[in-house]
């Protein structure tokens, strides 16, 4: 397999396409820990240095699995997790971004972690009650004390960020991108382009419904998350595989699947976009991986942008709740 190339996000080098882990804890279904930790370490054999986790995923489990899985490989991986949801799976969400709630919540992901440092620290979701220099400057300290190396956001609106920046610089946005989630791309985007911030788009594949894999919700377990998020319930579903059916064909036009296609057109996104892909399976971790390296012409990009308006999804990305914790 090529080898993986290597991008920035500020000044923090990290491969150009990293594992997002949460679904190896909760949301898609079964999990297994033998399977993901293979899986983990089959990504560091190939190269991949970005891992990304959160102590939201799974309550915490998933962190603690990603710690086990790199114990003894530590030096090979930019680490990167996430605070900001103050309850368990299942319970109301609660945000927070209190100073207080930013120190206690490092020093628990460390411990599950068994890890001196988190590389790249983000806010999972901005807490609109507590002004963002608060947070932000508690980040910092975490900076100053070693316990992390960089700080991120996830969720961010423009305004949001730019505050952020100006407390200490941020390296990273993750934020939802793909073929069918472009909302960033008017505002946000040029904001961390014109202050230097990466961006880690989360999700890259549609929750996997890019990849062309799934036709039906009956195809997904009755504990999948995706059930009951808008773009796949409603009548939303139907319209949406139709994207997926426009890019079928052209990716069997070009020898690749839907999914690597969908892949290697966010990756021309831009050299500071680094999307995290999540999987449980080193076949699929392959399959992605591929399409960081996959050239495509001006023609093709165009050609997949014209299979997949952003206009012709239908759905919002989230429930009525869940919505009112993005653009912070």
């Amino acid at each position: 397999m090529t080898p993986v190339p290597t991008r920035h996000l500020g000044k923090l080098a990290v491969s150009a396409q990293g594992l997002g882990c949460m679904g190896m804890s909760h949301a898609y279904g079964a999990t297994d820990d033998a399977q993901s930790v293979a899986t983990l370490h089959r990504a560091l054999d190939l190269g991949v240095t970005f891992l990304d986790t959160s102590d939201y995923y799974g309550s915490g489990h998933n962190e603690e699995l990603v710690g086990r899985a790199i114990a003894d490989r530590r030096d090979e991986v930019v680490l990167a997790t996430k605070f900001g949801f103050a309850n368990r799976l299942g319970e109301p969400i609660q945000v927070r971004g209190d100073a207080a709630y930013v120190r206690q919540a490092c020093d628990a992901s460390l411990r599950r972690l068994g890890v001196d440092h988190i590389d790249l620290y983000y806010q999972h979701r901005v807490d609109r009650e507590v002004p963002i220099e608060e947070t932000v400057g508690a980040m910092a300290e975490l900076v100053q004390a070693g316990k992390v190396r960089h700080l991120g956001l996830s969720e961010a609106g423009p305004e949001t960020i730019r505050r952020a920046h100006a407390v200490h610089p941020i390296a990273a946005l993750q934020s939802e991108w793909s073929l069918w989630s472009r909302d960033l791309e008017r505002e946000i985007v040029p904001v961390c382009r014109e202050l230097g911030v990466g961006v880690v788009p989360y999700a890259p594949l549609g929750r996997g419904f890019l990849t062309g894999q799934y036709r039906s919700l009956g195809e997904l377990a009755d504990n999948d998350v995706r059930r009951y998020q808008p773009r796949f319930t409603d009548g939303n579903l139907e319209k949406n595989l139709a994207i997926v059916a426009r890019l079928d064909e052209l990716a069997a036009a070009r020898g690749v699947t839907a999914g690597q296609l969908a892949l290697a057109w966010l990756q021309r996104r831009g050299e500071d976009v680094v999307p995290i892909p999540g999987t449980r399976r080193q076949r699929y971790l392959e399959e992605n991986l591929a399409a960081a390296t996959l050239e495509l012409s001006d023609e093709e990009l165009a050609a997949i942008e014209a299979a997949a308006p952003a206009a012709a999804v239908a759905g919002e990305r989230y429930d009525p709740v869940g919505t009112t914790f993005l653009n912070g």
